[in-house]
């Protein structure tokens, strides 16, 4: 009798334990803080996940490991590029365990102006030098209370480093190289990089085309134009209302607007 009492213990572990199957498995990932140039974090879910499993995380550097169990790893890295990003996990083998693809939008930073909102979307992908020079002025607060400081009806608006009174705003960073044979043109609506007559000059002003300006396009090397990384995507009206307002030549500058048309800050908003 007890003989065989052991036995049904035995059986009744065995069908608890299952049969010491430690294969690794992965049955979800999630994904946070997903957005060019963040620093995002990707959670996987599942059995056995301590065993030597690897994640594939594409276009996203310094990756790091945050933490780790049986059943949920993450890891973090700063996202590079936007769209579709597929994310593989592979095991001691090199064998494909799971893989799920996540969307990164394009980044987004709304101009809060004393004309209204302007919401413009860059374009990385095709100006990455210009994009990521932009969002380092836009995160360090550089923008806020600058001026439109240069309006030329049926052409542009410029802006990007005075303060009322026509001042330079200090703190400019190193000059960027010219992005202007990108593919993008200066329609009606884009942003482009403001400069000199040096094409590697562009530092922080930029401008809004209110027009289509095809002769500030890429031509060649002897006339390389203006770099357009980015589009409005909400605020036209705004664009064209601070287009109209009266200038005049104020500090040996033309073009500047009668009123200060302020730019009061500018938020990163995806």
């Amino acid at each position: 009798m007890r003989h065989w009492i052991a036995l049904l213990c035995c059986a009744l572990l065995t069908a608890c334990v299952g049969n010491g199957d430690t294969t690794p498995t992965v049955t979800d990932i999630q994904a946070k803080n997903l957005y060019y140039g963040a620093r995002a974090e990707f959670d996987f879910y599942g059995t056995y996940l301590d065993t030597g499993l690897n994640a594939i995380v594409p276009n996203c550097t310094g990756q790091t490991p945050i933490y780790v169990s049986a059943t949920q790893q993450a890891l973090a890295c700063v996202v590079t590029a936007v769209g579709d990003l597929t994310v593989q996990v592979t095991n001691g083998t090199n064998a494909l365990v799971f893989s799920k693809t996540f969307t990164v939008p394009p980044p987004q930073v709304t101009l809060v102006t004393s004309l209204g909102n302007i919401s413009v979307e860059l374009n990385p992908t095709a100006a990455p030098l210009s994009v990521n020079n932009f969002l380092r002025y836009v995160s360090s607060g550089f923008y806020g209370n600058t001026l439109f400081h240069r309006v030329i009806p049926g052409f542009v608006i410029q802006g990007g480093e005075f303060t009322p009174g026509l001042v330079a705003k200090p703190g400019a960073l190193a000059p960027i190289t010219l992005e202007s044979s990108n593919g993008l043109a200066n329609l009606r609506g884009t942003i482009a990089m403001a400069r000199t007559a040096d094409p590697n000059s562009a530092t922080s002003q930029f401008y809004f085309n209110l027009v289509d300006n095809p002769a500030l396009d890429y031509k060649d090397a002897s006339n390389p134009g203006y770099a357009v990384f980015g589009k409005i995507v909400k605020g036209l009206d705004v664009m064209d209302a601070i287009g109209v307002v009266p200038t005049s030549t104020q500090n040996t500058l033309a073009d500047v607007p009668v009123t200060d048309v302020v730019v009061k800050v500018v938020l990163r908003t995806q």
